[in-house]
């Protein structure tokens, strides 16, 4: 027997609290979760990261990049029905919290670093699909910067590198899945990651394929590892996710 507990919010009678219906999405979603029976990532931990980071420049301005978290909401969202404790640490998006999802939000890349590196220890399986800056500015301006005459220059320094730090520190037993989006020489490129970074696997998609980038709602996903190659067709993130979950974890 499964039970739905009824919603915050305000009743009839003028008071607010718990006793209005669930919105029909998030019932549609407590179904679709009781109807998947394969629970193979019960009793696993599962971390995963979603979303771009913001770099702060000064006040009003930032560096980012178009992810929109798809992607990463989707890995958790099937990780849960697979019957994964899941954590979900995410840059700035505007999608909803999953229900039974342990949400970290966080702004900067250094704020994602530290999320994620001080959970590696308690987590069984860490997807790194945030597109995680690779520079910071190395000052960051207190006031906002006004125009000038001139040109402007912005001196940055690199990030820490999540998905190697992870690998480095990886224990027996983790299983590590990383991302790679490039607009050329994609399956080479990323195989260098996956050997650099000591990835058990790594997806890789190619931001120039339609249908395939950023804000998408569909995904081609080539997933890689040391010995195999398997291509997962154009597809919604979600059946995206649930495919790389059971390739990396099941072999299927």
């Amino acid at each position: 027997l499964e039970v739905m507990a009824s919603a915050n919010g305000y009743q009839a009678c003028g008071d607010y609290g718990s006793g209005r219906m669930p919105e029909p999405d998030e019932i549609e979603d407590a179904i679709l979760q009781m109807l998947e029976t394969d629970r193979f990532l019960k009793g696993k931990k599962v971390l995963i990261t979603a979303g771009p980071t913001q770099e702060a420049i000064d006040p009003v301005r930032y560096i980012t990049n178009h992810s929109t978290g798809k992607m990463g909401y989707a890995l958790a969202l099937a990780a849960r029905n697979f019957g994964a404790e899941v954590t979900l640490v995410s840059g700035s998006v505007s999608l909803q919290k999953i229900r039974g999802i342990e949400t970290v939000n966080v702004i900067s890349a250094a704020d994602m670093a530290e999320a994620v590196l001080t959970r590696q220890k308690e987590s069984d399986v860490m997807i790194l699909a945030a597109a995680v800056a690779d520079y910071t500015p190395v000052v960051k301006a207190a006031e906002k910067i006004h125009k000038g005459a001139d040109g402007f220059a912005i001196a940055c320094t690199g990030t820490t590198d999540i998905l190697r730090t992870l690998g480095e520190h990886k224990e027996k037993g983790q299983i590590l899945i990383g991302f790679s989006m490039e607009t050329e020489d994609m399956l080479r490129r990323t195989r260098e990651k996956l050997t650099k970074k000591n990835c058990d696997y790594i997806c890789a998609n190619n931001l120039k394929e339609k249908g395939a980038g950023f804000g998408t709602d569909t995904n081609h996903i080539t997933v890689l590892s040391k010995k195999t190659e398997k291509d997962l067709p154009m597809m919604s993130k979600y059946e995206t996710a649930c495919n790389i979950l059971k390739y990396c974890m099941k072999g299927e």
